[in-house]
């Protein structure tokens, strides 16, 4: 068992990330928390929300349940840090894997494909992708479409991944709908008066991971760091303050939200597996079915048109979505000077991209030649 093969000593965090991410044998997954169980494990225990904080109207607009309803456990050793099991209606989930596949890679946003294609060329990501998607058959082996190319989406303040850093001249309007829904999330836990300035999207493949990391790049470290996990079910380790500290697996299922705030902000963690369906399994269920039929008008999460569900399907079949929502500036800060920036992040750890297999392969080589200058954990 994991618990069994990390418990303490030099870089144990890296350790644990390798168990969980080997491929041959696979690893055994019975220490692995499910949120979804309730208070099965030791560790678990229910945490209070603020109800009172998001009205049942406000909630019911974002797509999500009235808070009196959701599911939401701490973990023992780990102060600040939230998890909240599928809060959403019935069938939103749909809405937010589409505006994360259709919406927000559009420009101005940015994404990973901007590094090394012209601006045309990645203009129209979902039209030049969709009908190849949908004559796709299934087995046979083709060129991937830009939407399957995707490993990261910025929004807002967008992360430098050279410098490690934000600055006020790198930022486009952020979406008013992720704002909506990452304001009552963050309210409900505590946080009034959030707001959403940046965002990460991760894109992850079934052979994706994430390398370990702490998100430090934010000015202001007393406001949450939220994460909505959509699609197949990911394993996600929390660790401590040091890399030398043991870390906890647990599950991250289609509609789960975790929110690290206070001591836990600062937290060493990573993704080291995703956990997708055995081929021809359905989608997880909260993905199945389109919002009810009374659903208000003015709800956020709209039914999505039958069309782009089906390219949205067939990508979720195998894949997870992570986004990530930060509030980069506290109450009357300011960015830095650029020359205060650079010094600043020499010493700053850096966001990790979603990393597949056949990344890894292509960086090998790169190693082997000389010419791979991207940063490791």
């Amino acid at each position: 068992m994991a618990a069994s093969i990390v418990e303490h000593g030099e870089d144990a965090f890296r350790k644990l990330f390798k168990f969980y991410k080997r491929r041959k044998p696979p690893p055994d997954f019975s220490d692995v928390i499910d949120f979804s169980k309730g208070l099965r494990n030791e560790k678990v225990f229910s945490t209070e929300l603020s109800p009172a904080a998001v009205s049942e109207s406000d909630a019911r607009l974002a797509g999500l349940q009235p808070v009196r309803d959701w599911k939401a456990f701490g973990l023992q050793g780990y102060p600040g840090f939230i998890f909240i099991s599928n809060p959403f209606l019935p069938g939103t989930q749909q809405y937010w894997v589409k505006q994360c596949m259709k919406v927000y890679p559009q420009k101005p946003n940015v994404c990973n494909l901007d590094m090394h294609m012209s601006a045309s060329e990645t203009g129209h990501i979902w039209e030049d992708s969709t009908q190849l998607m949908r004559s796709k058959v299934s087995g046979k082996r083709e060129p991937k479409t830009l939407l399957e190319k995707l490993r990261w989406v910025t929004l807002g303040y967008h992360y430098n991944w050279d410098t490690k850093t934000y600055s006020a001249e790198q930022h486009t309007p952020f979406p008013a709908d992720l704002h909506a829904l990452s304001n009552h999330v963050a309210a409900a836990c505590g946080f009034p008066g959030f707001t959403a300035e940046a965002g990460i999207l991760n894109y992850y493949r079934s052979d994706s991971s994430l390398g370990i990391h702490v998100d430090e790049s934010e000015l202001d470290h007393s406001r949450p760091l939220l994460s909505f996990s959509f699609g197949q079910s990911a394993v996600f380790l929390l660790g401590g303050a040091r890399r030398e500290d043991p870390g906890t697996a647990m599950f991250m299922h289609s509609g789960d939200i975790m929110v690290m705030s206070g001591p836990s902000r600062l937290l060493y963690h990573a993704v080291p597996r995703i956990v997708a369906a055995p081929a021809g399994a359905p989608l997880p269920p909260p993905l199945l079915q389109g919002p009810d039929q009374d659903t208000p008008t003015d709800c956020l999460a709209q039914r999505v048109q039958e069309g782009d569900w089906a390219v949205c399907a067939r990508y979720i079949q195998t894949s997870r979505i992570n986004m990530t929502v930060r509030q980069v500036l506290g109450p009357g800060q300011t960015f830095p000077s650029v020359t205060q920036r650079r010094a600043e992040s020499a010493n700053a750890q850096t966001y990790h991209e979603v990393e597949s297999e056949e990344d890894e392969d292509s960086n090998a080589k790169k190693r082997r030649n000389g010419s791979d200058s991207s940063v490791k954990s």
